[in-house]
């Protein structure tokens, strides 16, 4: 039972029986412990319905409420908020069923496939890679928590002329260097050498200017890359040393990769290639043609034309039949309801991205299938530098490891510090530093909105106070603490005392954890789950700081708290689950 609930459904039915108003939600809000009353109802949207003054509206759903309900104890309006004293014995039924509440999880007979990560084996993970694998990762687990089943997934962009760049500079600059010589990871290797590509590419194209060419004549013409494109035509031909290398590289990118996705604690429950799929669609696309969806033109390239749904034309296939990006994702979409039995496909991906999406949802409506309204793009906004976008050909990136290291070592540095880890033993000191470093990295990502844009300041995200995730462990940490110096493991629930506005509060707050998924799986943001863990937190110790628990003279009012302090716990692990997050019981 979910009080705030109990009151929005008691609202809807008198507006229905009183006013014949038919659903409508007004807005329940949870008062501040400063604040008179516990909930507070803002009744502004009747006013033009109803045309009568808040003051009155007020009052009148205050004295029907109190006539249909036997929970209000008192209510009063001010300027068009009605506030609400609940009586002592709903917080105290809430407090009963919570834990049952908390933990049950209703299945819904839906499945959903959540795609994330999808890197280039050109280079290792950047700290873009990291806001997108915490996000869709994230999003997965809310989902799960909400009664979904969720299958993970990503596309590796395995191959293309972006790939060849780093395999031509390894022939030419290498010399035979594997990882292992070079005591390396595969995927930072193999990004060093795209790296060089890209250098070598600007100096042809600078020598070729200095001679009168002009600049896009240059880059068309620089030696290099001509050699690259040679080396995708023998890529797509089959030519077996280029395969060859093209596998040994890859396989070192990969051994990388999955490092860093451990480390990061994301995982998938299915990997796709793009050389798999890039030849993908291109069946779909010619039937499309022969129905009259597509047309063609005069250089046989295929195209579909959006212009009725405000858009333009777009390339589907080229001239010469090769694939365009648009190509294979048509087909990569089909073959995963094909093989899976999926009810919905969301797509996690940069907003730059935002065009590419709509077209594809409207080509797939446009071949037919029902299930491509069931598609969603989960576009968020980039991560940018203090010093602007990160390009990688260039090395201006926060590489993912490298950060994920500094966030271990600043925790690392603050647990000396605070000197609270000594008698702890070296394995139980690693996996505290490692849990709270990058608890604070992930809930810096996590808890800002994905749709807006995040400004990385990699000062701001090592600090451990305010709202941050070590703020949040340390509260789950001194639960444990609590609970262990009482040494009781169970509780007994059936409670009758008076609480105070403290311990409403929590409880107010506590029991929104249902619907705080359900609305985070809704509209796909962890940031919803990060913010209310944090109110949480905030509430548990304002009620820490203001009730004595172990040392209070009455054993009941003492369980009561002991297992409210129980609960929250409870809370704030699952939570901090659902963003990635883990918690220590020592910080």
């Amino acid at each position: 039972m979910n009080i705030k609930t109990e009151i929005q459904n008691n609202i809807t039915k008198l507006l229905q029986s009183n006013y014949q108003l038919e659903n409508i939600n007004l807005e329940v809000q949870e008062n501040k412990t400063d604040f008179q009353g516990d909930f507070t109802i803002v009744i502004f949207p009747l006013v033009k319905m109803l045309k009568k003054s808040p003051d009155v509206l007020g009052q009148e759903l205050g004295e029907l409420l109190v006539a249909s309900v036997d929970y209000i104890e008192s209510f009063h309006v001010v300027k068009g908020f009605l506030n609400l004293s609940i009586k002592n014995h709903l917080f105290l039924e809430q407090f009963q069923s919570l834990t049952n509440t908390i933990e049950k999880t209703e299945k819904i007979n839906k499945t959903v496939m959540v795609e994330y990560c999808s890197p280039n084996t050109n280079k290792p993970l950047h700290l873009g890679h990291v806001r997108n694998n915490l996000l869709g990762f994230s999003v997965a687990n809310i989902l799960k928590e909400a009664g979904y089943s969720v299958i993970k997934t990503q596309i590796i962009n395995d191959r293309g002329i972006h790939i060849c760049k780093s395999m031509l500079a390894w022939q030419k600059f290498g010399n035979g260097e594997t990882p292992q010589s070079a005591k390396l990871k595969g995927d930072k290797l193999v990004g060093n050498y795209y790296v060089e590509f890209d250098k070598l590419y600007k100096s042809q194209i600078a020598e070729l200017k200095s001679q009168g060419i002009d600049e896009e004549s240059a880059k068309k013409q620089a030696p290099i890359i001509l050699e690259a494109q040679q080396m995708l035509l023998d890529w797509e031909q089959g030519k077996p040393e280029v395969r060859q290398l093209w596998q040994m590289m890859n396989e070192w990118v990969y051994a990388g990769f999955q490092e860093t996705f451990q480390r990061m604690g994301v995982d998938f429950d299915q990997v796709q290639y793009e050389s798999d799929t890039y030849i993908l669609g291109k069946d779909i696309i010619l039937e499309g043609l022969s129905r009259g969806i597509f047309y063609q033109k005069e250089d046989q390239s295929i195209w579909v034309d959006l212009s009725d749904e405000g858009l333009d034309q777009k390339l589907l296939l080229r001239g010469d039949g090769t694939s365009v990006y648009m190509t294979q994702d048509v087909g990569t979409a089909i073959e995963r309801f094909k093989k899976n039995n999926i009810q919905q496909l969301i797509y996690t991906v940069g907003n730059e991205q935002d065009y590419h999406f709509q077209v594809l949802f409207l080509i797939l409506k446009k071949l037919g299938y029902v299930w491509a309204s069931d598609l969603h793009h989960l576009s968020y906004g980039m991560v940018e530098l203090p010093e602007g976008k990160m390009k990688s050909r260039e090395g201006t990136v926060v590489d993912a490891d490298d950060l994920m290291q500094e966030m271990y070592e600043t925790a690392k540095q603050k647990a000396q510090e605070l000197g609270k880890l000594d008698n702890l033993s070296n394995s139980e000191k690693e996996n505290s530093y490692e849990t709270v470093g990058l608890g604070a990295l992930k809930y810096f990502i996590l808890k800002v909105d994905p749709k807006k844009k995040m400004l990385f300041d990699p000062k701001k995200s090592v600090d451990f106070e305010g709202n941050t995730a070590p703020f949040i462990q340390y509260t789950y940490a001194r639960i444990q603490s609590l609970l262990n110096k009482s040494g009781q493991e169970k509780f007994d629930n059936q409670v009758s005392i008076d609480l105070n506005t403290y311990e409403k509060h929590l409880l107010m707050l506590l029991g929104n954890y249902k619907e705080v998924v359900k609305k985070a799986a809704e509209t796909l943001s962890p940031a919803i789950v990060a913010n209310f863990v944090y109110e949480v937190v905030k509430s548990y110790n304002s009620f820490y700081q203001n009730n004595p628990i172990l040392n209070h003279e009455q054993s009941e009012v003492k369980e009561f708290r002991l297992q409210l302090s129980q609960i929250t716990a409870t809370v704030i692990r699952k939570s901090l689950s659902l963003l990635g997050i883990g918690t220590v019981n020592r910080m």
